[in-house]
């Protein structure tokens, strides 16, 4: 059981109409916007938010993003949002042959040296401490222009966020997010743990 149960999607007209983003993206409203709408103002600013961060102003693809936020909550241990992140990418086109080994995005030929910049640079700036240096700089400009970088670390630090909000709050997950999890992370282990709705 979540820290905090979650409303329900009518319980704030505004949210609900925000939300619809979800229903594109992941096919569902998260549990977890359904329980940061007990202050609606944070469940619409983080909307807001997350549709901007989301929106792609250059060639940081939409199926990127997600694989980005994937390796930031891999990173930090959130099986909530790692499950969330490889669903939306498989809803946005992401290679087949990339959802199946995400886990091997450093040496397996189905991802670019673009890619693997900003995957490597998703893994650093989600680690405590903060691992971004040089090397990891030199790297992404080699790929990507300035607003390009600035799209991806958007992604990584709202996925900071959201790790936070639902390893903290124990979100229940959502079968859809269940399965893709199973399907593109189970060979590795994934489990839903804390997220499964049993008692927290």
């Amino acid at each position: 059981m979540a820290l905090v149960t979650p409303l329900s999607a009518e319980h704030d007209l505004e949210t609900k109409a925000l939300a619809e983003f979800f229903n594109e993206t992941l096919g569902f409203c998260p549990n977890s916007v359904l329980t940061m709408q007990r202050r609606p103002v944070i469940s619409k600013a983080f909307i807001n938010l997350n549709k901007a961060v989301m929106a792609n102003e250059g060639r940081v693809t939409s199926a990127l993003k997600r694989m980005i936020a994937w390796v930031s909550s891999n990173a930090t241990g959130c099986r909530y949002c790692q499950a969330h992140a490889i669903r939306a990418a498989e809803r946005y086109g992401a290679e087949q042959e990339q959802l199946d080994n995400i886990w091997e995005y450093r040496t397996h030929a189905a991802f670019s040296d673009a890619e693997r910049a900003a995957l490597d640079f998703s893994l650093a700036a989600s680690q405590v401490p903060n691992a971004v240096n040089a090397e990891i700089k030199e790297r992404l400009y080699q790929h990507w222009d300035e607003g390009e970088i600035v799209e991806m670390l958007g992604v990584i630090s709202l996925f900071g966020y959201l790790n936070r909000w639902n390893d903290s709050m124990g979100t229940s997950i959502e079968e859809g997010a269940v399965e893709s999890g199973e399907k593109y992370l189970g060979k590795h282990g994934y489990e839903v743990g804390k997220h499964d709705g049993s008692e927290y």
